[in-house]
């Protein structure tokens, strides 16, 4: 009788936002998952550490280059930049998939440090691509993001528009990375699907996002800026349906010789090479002021909201066209704010031990 192997996928920034709802979800699905996360300081380390324990992975074991295994799900502390460690990584494990969500985050954080983009965000991703090259996977995912839009007015954003116009370190490093995905799948054939993730919020959100910061101001009575004096919107995402279309996405690698792709007016998005880029959000932009309401409903308490100017390297709005995604993995998300909203707070209140608002 034939055993099959359980699916194996690396996930890198497993310790992350997203990293760690995925890795929760695709342990239930029947996958072997091996995480990988360098747990920089970009943000509270106690939050990323508190994620990889309820994956099961014990914080006092873990240490640099060292595999810890849980049940369905190893972790590694390991930098991206390590060549050498990440390639004999890849070797002993061989990966049926990767999804790099590894990178230096923010874009306000590019203006003071952008060294740390190009090395993370650059640098770590050129080694992933070699060792996908050496160790060949059925498929590549990597985490772009919908600030490759930069100065485009082009709302809905598509895939299909271009992206030269960058308005950060931050954006034109995720830029760079689709560039550098498709040239391997060009000379390689690595097979590489780029998402560009929009605005995701959920349970154990990241603490520089709009929404934690939120959330801690209003609890602890404090003021908070609200930027561009209110008047911006989001394609808020729920991370559980961010997650289920990765899931989707992971079996459907991209072939050779799209028919979509046509050579005399090529887009961003397709290609001869088996390369796809896709949009990944909710298709339904909730204006910014409408969802400080919705923590102030959920939490049953008033913020104090500090209106100021628009801040460099921002844009007005986020609205993604993701009919795209949702005809290719057949999945629709459809958590509704309040209730996606209500579940972040949860888990706030969950990690910081707090009983009462």
């Amino acid at each position: 009788m034939k055993i099959h192997r359980m699916k194996k996928i690396l996930i890198t920034g497993m310790a992350g936002f997203i990293g760690y709802h995925l890795a929760n979800l695709l342990s239930k699905e029947g996958y072997t998952v091996v995480g990988l996360d360098i747990l920089n300081d970009y943000y509270d380390v106690d939050l990323k550490l508190f994620r990889l324990q309820k994956l099961g992975i014990p914080s006092e074991e873990i240490a640099y280059n060292k595999l810890i295994t849980a049940n369905t799900i190893s972790f590694i502390k390991l930098d991206l930049t390590d060549s050498e460690n990440l390639k004999a990584l890849f070797k002993e494990q061989r990966f049926d998939f990767v999804m790099n969500l590894a990178a230096q985050a923010g874009v306000r954080y590019s203006l003071v440090n952008p060294q740390s983009y190009i090395d993370a965000n650059v640098t770590g991703f050129l080694n992933i691509l070699e060792c996908c090259r050496a160790y060949p996977v059925k498929h590549l995912l990597f985490a772009s993001s919908s600030s490759v839009y930069g100065l485009s007015k082009q709302i809905p954003f598509s895939e299909a528009n271009p992206t030269d116009h960058p308005m950060s370190i931050y954006a034109a490093t995720k830029k760079s990375n689709e560039m550098m995905a498709h040239t391997y799948a060009h000379l390689f054939g690595v097979p590489a699907t780029g998402l560009r993730f929009f605005t995701v919020y959920g349970p154990l959100g990241r603490p520089d996002m709009a929404l934690y910061l939120f959330t801690k101001a209003i609890i602890e009575d404090k003021e908070f800026e609200v930027f561009n004096f209110g008047k911006m919107s989001r394609d808020f995402t729920y991370v559980l349906d961010i997650v289920e279309s990765i899931k989707r996405l992971l079996p459907l690698a991209p072939k050779k010789d799209n028919p979509s792709f046509d050579v005399h007016h090529p887009t961003p998005n397709l290609s001869t090479a088996p390369y796809q880029i896709f949009n990944i959000g909710n298709n339904n932009p909730v204006a910014l002021l409408d969802f400080i309401d919705a923590i102030e409903e959920a939490l049953g308490k008033k913020g104090k909201r500090i209106l100021k100017p628009i801040q460099p390297g921002d844009v007005e709005s986020t609205y993604a066209n993701v009919s795209n995604l949702f005809d290719y993995v057949n999945f629709t998300p459809a958590t509704p704010i309040k209730e996606g909203v209500k579940k972040f707070i949860d888990s706030y209140l969950e990690f910081h031990k707090i009983k009462d608002v």
